[in-house]
């Protein structure tokens, strides 16, 4: 029977992250994630069983949440340099 770490690393992802693993996926440190769990920022974990499992999707969503520099209200790409709202891989996508 194959380690639960070698068929982890052969999956292209998992839906379900321990604590450092999840810090780690939002490029934190554990205990600033730990932190922002706490100031309810980030969510909280999932029970299975004893163990806790924080959702891939979740964090996704708690990420796209926090604030951007600069504001919400400065516009994401600067294209043309007069703060058109314009994502310049939008031609491609066409």
């Amino acid at each position: 029977m194959r380690r639960k770490s070698v068929i982890a690393a052969s999956l292209p992802i998992r839906r379900g992250l321990d604590e450092n693993e999840a810090a780690v996926y939002l490029s934190l440190s554990p205990s600033f994630f730990r932190k922002l769990v706490a100031e309810k920022r980030m969510p909280r974990p999932r029970l299975a069983g004893g163990r806790r499992v924080w959702d891939v999707a979740e964090l996704d969503i708690a990420f796209k949440l926090l604030p951007r520099e600069g504001g919400d209200d400065e516009p994401i790409f600067d294209v043309d340099g007069q703060g058109m709202k314009s994502n310049p891989w939008d031609d491609l996508l066409r």
